[in-house]
């Protein structure tokens, strides 16, 4: 009998769980209404570098990606004023849990679960965000790769790897919302192996004559196509384009 009193326990909460993630789900693409996104600044590597660049943010180093979100809603045919609205929060002096490379299926999805635990644990704001975006900074000069940024759809959280140097400034936003845009629905369009932008949707402009070089990227290929086998991150969102398979996965236009 008691245990047949855990399991209904369990299922009630696993039950509670899956409906609220839906309920916020389905809320955070009607666009009928803004998104608030907060990012919690990490120091990365413990440099002296990322704790002054921390110490010196401010919320109007991410008002490009607020400008970004708008002006693609609009572009896609909805009218909402200020579609997201970012809040810096406070650094944060934990690191997130790390998940291995090459990790199974049961691994992620344990890693998934302690991310979401620890996002919540590790805030203590009164009024949950809609969007936790973690933003982990390193020194300038270390070769990072920024794909290994990660953007949560269950639990609406993200983790971004970014450099701690204001040149870098609009190459991270562009990362920022990419991981944003994941925890939304939005699939990655561009080939793991080798980041290239998979044509036609990772493609700014897939209707292009001739297709390459590319004007324009796609915020989830990532990276601007200089051809087949060529292509480089932009320096900022200024010509980043959200394509139209992307705004059909985040509800911005509906299927045909």
């Amino acid at each position: 009998m008691f245990k047949a009193i855990r399991i209904a326990i369990l299922l009630f909460v696993l039950f509670f769980v899956a409906v609220n993630a839906w309920l916020i789900q389905v809320r955070s693409t009607d666009w009928d209404k803004s998104l608030w996104i907060k990012i919690y600044p990490i120091n990365a590597d413990g440099s002296d570098v990322a704790a002054q660049y921390i110490a010196g943010l401010e919320k109007r180093e991410f008002e490009e990606i607020e400008r970004f979100v708008a002006r693609e809603v609009e572009r896609h045919g909805r009218t909402l004023n200020q579609p997201v609205r970012v809040e810096l929060g406070r650094e944060v002096r934990e690191q997130p849990p790390a998940i291995k490379p090459g990790s199974s299926r049961v691994d992620i999805i344990w890693w998934s679960l302690k991310m979401r635990w620890w996002s919540w644990s590790i805030t203590d704001d009164r009024v949950d965000p809609d969007v936790q975006i973690f933003v982990r900074y390193h020194h300038p000069q270390q070769t990072l790769l920024l794909e290994n940024s990660v953007g949560l759809q269950k639990g609406m959280v993200g983790i971004v790897n970014a450099y701690a140097s204001r040149r870098h400034r609009g190459r991270n936003n562009l990362v920022i919302t990419h991981e944003f845009l994941h925890t939304l629905g939005a699939t990655d369009k561009y080939d793991p192996h080798d980041g290239q932008p998979i044509p036609p949707d990772g493609l700014g402009e897939p209707d292009r004559e001739p297709m390459y070089p590319q004007r324009y990227t796609e915020i989830m290929g990532g990276r601007l196509a200089k051809s087949r086998l060529d292509s480089e991150i932009p320096r900022n969102l200024s010509k980043v384009l959200i394509g139209d398979l992307t705004a059909r996965e985040i509800n911005l236009v509906e299927d045909d």
